[in-house]
């Protein structure tokens, strides 16, 4: 796992790697500090030479300003270094995410990717700055001191052979409490996550049932388990401070209590006042670096939680890749089903396609009805390879689809699924992602074919208006043509409409069938749709049920031959009449 994440650290190693060179540095000047301070006591003050005093004051002042300097750049270079770790790992999380499939995204779900990317990341990165600066720092000021203390007074330090350990075993009995608690937090980050991801894009429903009281209530639940969690963790956590508090002040009594005794009885043979002094500082080091070496095991352990997380994206294979030597040509849009059946479980007894067989030619409209759930969407899902086949083949111009280079396959095989998605930006820029170098006069052709060229031009900023995030300010039919247009940019060999002129008026519908007959006549469009009058002038038609093929022909063939299509077609009609 650290070999997988350190990856990420590239061209920030040399500030990582220099970082505890001045750290190093830092604790070198620290523990001289208490050595000058002894000698500016008992050969200054204590012996009443103001010469010594101003020569080791001037000593003093060097090595304060030198460990000041050391401390600074150690700071500077450690933010270099975890800031630039971070950014990368966010890249990485990111561009592994974007080579992701859908059963890919599926198994993490959005709101975890989403923490993954954000909270983890940031505990990692606070821990890689702890790992070059306090991990360094700590263990280097305990060793340091721990030999300055002995060598000052080997009775003495019996003291802090006694306190220490007690010390060190209560700090780390709390944190053996908090680490699963920690394991637990993140996934409770991602519940909240999901929660304020599921209100923000439900926001318009949710103000039209007013269930504004509802949604507050699931959120406090899900804030207050992620409150109680934090809070008992931090509960063990506080008792670190007391604790030290505690063993700080317990071991400056008795080392000032017997310090004084030695010096008395000894007339500071054995211990001079400014080593007393010297010590006392030492001692307080000692038990600061446990501290935070404390502290820095606390970060690793909830870094560690977070880190697994990260990992578990990285190591991540996607499901579906490039063969290699992929065809990247698509050559005409024929398709054809052979005898596929899919399971998003991968599980035969849960497949919602079996036994599926069609071929369709180049240039054919395809119409495709069925009830909910029935298997509409999966079936045209598997022709741009979003998902791959549990059995069977999928063909494109004869060829299996999984031998065909994606990019190329998706190049030509433009679908405007069901949740049509627009993202922030003008509305030119969101119909470029068809073609990116596409003229303004094509953007305009395709948004004329689709129908949407007339509101926009009712816009004051025309194709310039803004499209907030999800298209929320424009309609839902409007949303639908839009991404219409969007599709047709790309020029594709085969058009996937799931479903997605739903929200237009009738005429509308009609009229981008139209422009789709006269303007792309050798594109294979499939066509799903509710509305039989969407489909019924298609070549043929495919009627599906619980995942099988029930019917597939003409609009009058399946009228005499298909009763589900019959039963459709009567109560759409029989609507139609009341209505009229």
């Amino acid at each position: 796992m650290l070999k997988t994440l350190g990856k990420s650290v590239r061209e920030f190693k040399k500030p990582a790697l220099l970082t505890p060179v001045f750290v190093t540095l830092e604790v070198v000047m620290d523990v001289i500090i208490p050595l000058l301070m002894a000698k500016l006591i008992d050969e200054g003050v204590y012996a009443g030479e103001m010469s010594a005093v101003y020569k080791i004051g001037l000593q003093l002042v060097l090595t304060a300003f030198l460990a000041l300097i050391f401390g600074c750049l150690s700071g500077v270079l450690a933010a270099k270094a975890s800031g630039g770790f971070a950014k990368n790992l966010r890249k990485d999380l990111y561009y592994k995410v974007q080579d992701f499939s859908f059963s890919n995204i599926d198994k993490f779900s959005t709101a975890s990717l989403v923490t993954r990317l954000t909270t983890d990341v940031s505990n990692v990165q606070q821990a890689f700055q702890m790992l070059t600066r306090i991990t360094v720092r700590a263990p280097l000021m305990l060793i340091s001191s721990v030999i300055m203390a002995i060598s000052i007074n080997s009775k003495l330090s019996l003291i802090l052979l006694l306190v220490v350990p007690l010390v060190a075993i209560a700090l780390f009995l709390g944190l053996r409490y908090v680490h699963p608690i920690m394991d637990s937090v993140f996934k409770k980050y991602d519940n909240l996550n999901a929660v304020v991801e599921e209100n923000v894009n439900g926001i318009r429903v949710v103000k039209s049932f007013v269930t504004e009281e509802k949604e507050k209530k699931k959120f406090k639940k899900v804030s207050k388990d992620i409150f109680d969690s934090f809070s008992k963790a931090e509960k063990i956590m506080a008792l670190n401070s007391p604790v030290m508090q505690f063993a700080i002040y317990l071991c400056i009594i008795l080392i000032s209590w017997f310090g004084a005794q030695i010096i008395v009885n000894t007339n500071m043979t054995d211990l001079t006042t400014g080593q007393l002094s010297t010590f006392i500082t030492y001692s307080t080091q000692i038990l600061s670096s446990l501290m935070m070496i404390s502290m820095v095991v606390m970060m690793m352990t909830i870094a560690s939680s977070s880190a697994n997380r990260i990992y578990e994206v990285l190591i991540e294979e996607p499901s579906i890749k490039n063969k290699e030597n992929a065809i990247k040509e698509v050559k005409n849009g024929d398709i054809e089903f052979d005898n596929v059946s899919f399971s998003y479980v991968d599980d035969k007894d849960k497949e919602c396609l079996t036994d599926i067989n069609i071929k369709i030619k180049s240039g054919e409209t395809i119409g495709i009805i069925g009830g909910t759930g029935s298997g509409k969407s999966t079936l045209v899902n598997l022709i741009p390879r979003l998902y791959d086949v549990t059995e069977g083949s999928v063909k494109v111009a004869g060829i299996d689809v999984r031998d065909y280079d994606i990019k190329s396959l998706r190049d030509e095989v433009s679908c405007v699924l069901q949740k049509n998605v627009l993202f922030s930006g003008t509305i030119t820029e969101n119909i470029k992602w068809g073609d990116e170098n596409a003229s303004l006069e094509d953007v305009q052709r395709v948004c004329k074919l689709a129908q949407a060229d007339e509101f926009i031009q009712s816009f004051p900023d025309k194709y310039d208006t803004y499209i907030e995030q999800g298209g929320t300010n424009v309609s839902g039919g409007q949303k639908q043509r839009l991404c219409i247009a969007r599709a047709l940019l790309k020029k594709p060999k085969i058009l996937i409409l799931d479903d997605s002129t739903s929200a237009v008026d009738t005429k509308t519908d009609s009229l981008i069938r139209k422009a789709f007959r006269e303007e792309i006549p050798n594109t294979t469009k499939i066509i799903i749709a509710q509305r039989i009058s969407s489909i019924e002038d298609a070549d043929k038609i495919i009627v599906i049920d619980d995942g099988k093929i029930n019917g597939f022909g003409t609009h009058e063939k399946l009228l005499a031959t298909n009763e589900i299509y019959k039963d459709v077609y009567e109560s759409q009609m029989k609507g139609s009449d009341i209505n009229g």
